[in-house]
């Protein structure tokens, strides 16, 4: 199958167009580069610059390459903006995502839709562990888009027979190779990276929480297990019957507190430096883990490594030679 890659120059996106190509399928890269880098598509996949915005677009490539399914990841994801600017975070994840279905939906030969959605839908579960049918109370208009987008494309498979799932990501770090690490601050492990290599100590916020040591409790995945999932969502949508919807969690179903996840980065990397308890972040929930039975049942995948792989790989990628976060 052809399979178009929105938001594939991304950290993630180019885990999972890698993880296809491995796999013998053939992507195709649909990215507006505002924080994709080209650099990290393969030589050999084509990549077609543009927003899922722009409908004429969207029809060409679609047709031009033979499309028969897509993976959407393009979109806005801090959840700190997405407060700060509602507006902008609906037009480009919900509005960018109804034009993409659109043009789907007109494409005869597009049959599966896999869409990145988020653990942000869940807001502050009261639960151990947050399955599927844990009620979704999104605490920020990204939540809300993601939410909003699982919607809009169960609706559309409804309607039309697109096979369709829905992704939820727990907490993604980690690297397949160097190149392809995370170059944005954003998330726990490169946000400790950049303090220590500064010379500052990290930061925990908050460390009164109903947790065995006091701090938030987390479910981190590898990109590369993460991309994998991709891999065998595609395929099982590829076979599907007509109209299958999946909802489905990705993650490791084990929680790792942010004091412990701090820890081990010290010891990888070799900073000894204690870290700096501030006041908490409003919204922050004590623990969001996920159970990730159905995914085990529904595709028979799990993930395969640990979170001392997550940091061992995303280090070796904040270190390599040439530009990247840590100024090397």
């Amino acid at each position: 199958m052809t399979w178009l890659i929105t938001g594939g120059a991304g950290y993630i996106g180019a885990h999972v167009v890698h993880a296809l190509r491995a796999a013998g399928e053939h992507p195709v890269v649909y990215d507006d580069l505002s924080t994709g880098v080209a650099e990290r598509v393969p030589s050999d996949v084509e990549l077609v610059i543009g927003s899922t915005l722009d409908r004429a677009l969207l029809d060409r490539t679609l047709t031009d390459h033979g499309v028969t399914g897509i993976v959407h990841l393009a979109g806005k994801k801090q959840v700190g903006e997405s407060v700060e600017r509602p507006l902008h975070y609906y037009h480009e994840n919900v509005e960018g995502l109804r034009v993409l279905l659109a043009a789907v939906t007109a494409a005869d030969a597009v049959r599966s839709f896999v869409f990145s959605s988020s653990a942000a839908v869940y807001g502050m579960p009261d639960v151990d562990l947050v399955t599927e049918d844990t009620p979704c109370v999104p605490m920020s208009p990204y939540g809300e888009t993601k939410l909003a987008g699982e919607w809009l494309v169960r609706a559309t498979g409804r309607a039309t027979g697109l096979a369709t799932a829905s992704l939820r990501y727990f907490n993604v770090a980690g690297a397949a190779t160097p190149e392809l690490a995370d170059t944005g601050v954003f998330n726990l492990v490169p946000m400790v990276f950049e303090r220590l290599t500064a010379g500052e100590a990290p930061h925990i916020f908050g460390a009164d929480y109903p947790t065995p040591d006091g701090t938030c409790v987390r479910d981190y995945i590898h990109v590369t297990d993460l991309a994998e999932a991709h891999v065998a969502t595609a395929r099982r949508l590829a076979d599907a019957a007509p109209g299958t919807d999946l909802t489905l969690n990705i993650g490791r179903g084990e929680g790792v507190s942010v004091h412990e996840m701090i820890t081990l980065i010290t010891a990888e990397t070799g900073y000894d430096r204690a870290p700096l308890i501030t006041p908490r972040r409003p919204g922050d929930p004590p623990r969001v883990v996920a159970s990730a039975d159905r995914i085990a049942t529904e595709l028979g995948w799990s993930a395969k490594r640990d979170v001392r792989d997550m940091v061992a790989s995303a280090w070796a990628g904040w270190t390599r030679p040439g530009p990247n976060p840590s100024g090397g």
